[in-house]
């Protein structure tokens, strides 16, 4: 199958055929580039661009020289990590600053101008009608939309809820498209404190700054609910539903998560409190960034410092491992949509020389999607010893068919004004997993994000490789898993495991 990529492309439209009627889900497919306005005046010729120099100090007095006569303005600087935010109009800038002593790296973070186009959205997340809604038989004990999450057993949350929801002390932090906080379901468990917008590359925390507009996508509410739904009585219940969760919004308008708008989300988790943060995107503009390339060198290495230090001061970082089908693990991959925020561009990478971020960084949790059939989803990425664990993620209903009363392949959560939705991609997966990761660490309040992985992966159930794997069913093998039982290309350690992360 082949998808055009959104800029967060980790939740996926499945195609109208492969879908029931009532289960379908999209999500918008943004094809124009644009940018939301800088936080520093900049012209319309000016770019992006990181400057990577020596962590633990603020740069040098030659490095702030040497960026103001290539015609930079320091936007901010991340000096616990040696990430400095730049915006110039000269298109030389980068070449220039690298020739600079204390300049290890340096590179555009984007290859349109700043600010630029406004979008085209085209579809949205299946909304859940009201008679959908009212149809809904909940068991006693369970939230009125429960029945139609067949994922929450599939990780046996369900059974995980009798014996802890999870601890309020617990915060998982959403860094996404943003998050409606005066959602019903995410209100009371909203960390108000942990929240903000880093689009600008810049710290805003005016009040509400972490919300999406009516205009952006609904990703970041649908993620966050998924992970700590209220066990209110109201709509549906997330895998952690007694944890805090907060909003990082990282996404333009466009839905581009841009380098120093990620490098600043990271940070901000890191110096927050924050245990889990979930990372459902790729680092735009490029699918995979080449180390060979010095601007893309830049960007890993900017991207990197974050997250590892946001390990380092106690998060664990899941990310989605993407939706293309491509094997994370193969000698050579296609990517005929980077850059995409200009003119993509056909290239062959070699995806263990060019890495997709977060996804690939070192330290982060990569999620692969099932269905409702416990089987990797069609559109989910793959790739042994790249993949590290599995969720559900939603799949056609057609090919994965949950059984009643679920009726839909896909995976309900939240979206903006107050409302339910179905949406499907391993943008649906990570989030399960950073909910079990949240109930480890209310469990285990003491444990490292090392000991936090290594419970996550030793307590998932071991789900040995699909062959053949024919999701569609017309007799040709859709992917190759490789490996055992224990470990392989389409499970990584395993499924998910709720129940054992609250009793383990």
């Amino acid at each position: 199958m082949t998808r055009s990529l959104s800029r967060h492309r980790r939740a996926v439209a499945l195609p109208v055929g492969m879908v029931m009627a009532t289960a379908l889900a999209f999500l918008p497919n943004v094809q124009a580039v644009a940018a939301d306005a800088p936080s520093v005046s900049a012209d319309a010729t000016s770019l992006s661009y990181v400057v990577n120099v020596k962590a633990g100090k603020a740069p040098s007095a030659t490095v702030r020289r040497a960026i103001a006569e290539a015609g930079g303005t320091i936007v901010t600087s991340y000096d616990r990590i040696g990430v400095v935010v730049v915006h110039s109009a000269n298109p030389d800038f980068a070449k220039t600053v690298r020739k600079t002593r204390g300049v290890q790296s340096a590179g555009a973070t984007r290859t349109a101008p700043l600010p630029s186009a406004a979008t085209t959205d085209v579809g949205t997340p299946k909304v859940l009608s009201a008679t959908e809604a009212a149809a809904a038989e909940a068991a006693e004990g369970q939230d009125p939309l429960e029945s139609l999450q067949w994922d929450l057993p599939a990780i046996k949350a369900d059974k995980a809820h009798e014996k802890s929801l999870g601890s309020s002390e617990v915060t998982v932090a959403v860094i996404d498209t943003g998050v409606d906080d005066t959602h019903p379901d995410i209100a009371p468990n909203f960390d108000r404190a942990a929240s903000v917008n880093c689009v600008s590359g810049k710290p805003d925390t005016a009040d509400g700054a972490w919300r999406p507009t009516a205009e952006e996508s609904p990703h970041g509410t649908h993620v966050a609910g998924e992970i700590a739904a209220a066990k209110n009585g109201v709509g549906m219940t997330g895998v952690a539903p007694g944890v805090k969760v907060s909003g990082i919004k990282v996404s333009t308008t466009a839905g581009f998560f841009y380098t120093e708008a990620v490098v600043c989300g990271f940070m901000w988790a890191a110096e927050h409190g924050v245990d889990v943060t979930n990372n459902s995107y790729y680092t735009d503009p490029w699918y995979f960034n080449c180390k060979d390339d010095p601007d893309q060198k830049a960007l890993v290495e900017a991207v990197r410092r974050a997250s590892s230090y946001a390990e380092r001061k106690g998060a664990v970082n899941v990310a989605a491992a993407g939706n293309e089908e491509y094997d994370l693990a193969a000698d050579e991959i296609a990517d005929p949509s980077s850059p995409n925020d200009t003119t993509p561009s056909d290239r062959v990478i070699d995806p263990s020389e060019c890495y997709d971020i977060p996804t690939q960084l070192p330290g982060v949790v990569t999620t692969a999607a099932t269905g409702a059939k416990g089987i990797k989803s069609s559109f989910s990425n793959y790739g042994l010893g790249v993949i590290d664990i599995a969720a559900p993620g939603g799949d056609s209903t057609a090919y994965q068919t949950p059984a009643p009363p679920a009726t839909s392949g896909l995976i309900l959560g939240t979206l903006p004004g107050g409302k339910w939705g179905y949406m499907a991609g391993t943008s649906m997966a990570s989030p399960h997993v950073a909910g079990v990761a949240a109930l480890i660490k209310s469990t285990h309040p003491r444990a490292t994000p090392a000991q936090v992985k290594a419970l996550l992966y030793t307590q998932a159930d071991a789900t040995p490789c699909t062959k053949p794997y024919d999701i569609d069913g017309d007799g040709k093998v859709d992917a190759v898993c490789e490996g055992g039982k224990n470990r392989n290309g389409f499970y990584g350690w395993g499924t998910a495991d709720a129940l054992d992360a609250v009793t383990k």
